[in-house]
């Protein structure tokens, strides 16, 4: 933290972040003068990156130390896990911890973003209370989609998930994401992601006949390697123009289904994100995921 005047408490969602050189401030030290400088009882964000999270962080000593701190952050309603960018550490060297002990210790959370997979893991079985949840990474384990999919999450309205490359440890598969697409778990979803997949045109045609878009504000199926073959898939299923956005970015279309998709939706109201078109050379192993190591 600086030196200098505070905002106050709520208005902000607090940043914590520690040097990583030798002599820099230790961790423990930096967070009780967190604590001692800001009242506890009125923050309610926060977001945690180095040096709890990068290719040599310690994930369960963040997530220890805001368990323990739950009595003290009675009003905490959005916590971000792994605020690392690319010059810190790359994606897939991003280590995380279980991160199902904060959603126990904080029942009244609303929103959850996490970012990296490596070692990551998701416990929790029933939140009444989240709204939102991000897992940003390069490769999600089926074992993390498993436990979100599987989980009683009756508030959750906005659920993003980054699936990644095989490569960097997505093991994800089509029926892994099976309960995603029927929504039972989630009543009150309106606003769904499973991008920057490897498998984007499966994903995109099982959205087009699956029960849960028919209820849903925004559908992202960007940063993947959607094709003509996906896109066409949501031109011939169900009708989606209901959405208020469908997000499509980074893709693999050519200029006239990319024509075709503005002119099913764009006129009808659905604001379509088609920027980041990448070159095709008519082989799926050359496609690629934004976002992977």
């Amino acid at each position: 933290m600086d030196e200098g005047p505070l905002p106050g408490a709520a208005s902000v969602a607090w940043r914590l972040r520690t040097g990583l050189m030798e002599g820099d401030e230790d961790s423990d030290v930096y967070l009780e003068r967190f604590c001692e400088a800001v009242p506890m009882e009125e923050v309610r964000a926060l977001v945690i990156g180095s040096r709890w999270y990068g290719s040599d962080g310690w994930p369960e000593g963040a997530v220890g130390a805001v368990v323990d701190m739950s009595s003290q952050l009675t009003n905490l309603e959005a916590l971000f896990l792994g605020d690392v960018d690319h010059e810190e550490s790359e994606m897939s060297w991003l280590i995380q911890c279980d991160v199902g002990p904060v959603l126990e210790a904080y029942p009244r959370l609303r929103e959850l973003g996490v970012r990296g997979a490596e070692e990551l893991e998701f416990t929790s079985t029933r939140h009444e209370n989240l709204r939102f949840l991000r897992m940003e990474s390069g490769g999600l384990p089926g074992t993390v989609t498993r436990s979100v999919a599987a989980c009683d999450l009756p508030a959750l309205e906005y659920l993003e998930l980054w699936l990644g490359d095989d490569e960097y440890g997505c093991d994800t598969t089509m029926e892994d994401l099976a309960p995603l697409f029927s929504g039972e778990r989630l009543p009150s979803l309106r606003h769904l992601g499973l991008q920057n997949s490897l498998f984007q045109d499966e994903i995109a045609a099982a959205m087009a006949h699956a029960p849960v878009p028919a209820r849903l504000e925004s559908l992202r199926l960007s940063m993947g390697t959607l094709g003509d073959e996906g896109a066409q898939a949501l031109l011939d299923g169900q009708s989606l123009t209901h959405l208020r956005f469908l997000d499509l970015h980074h893709h693999y279309l050519s200029d006239a289904m990319m024509l075709r998709e503005w002119d099913a939706f764009e006129p009808l109201g659905v604001r379509v994100d088609l920027s980041g078109q990448q070159k095709d050379e008519g082989d799926d192993e050359n496609r690629y995921v934004p976002v992977a190591e």
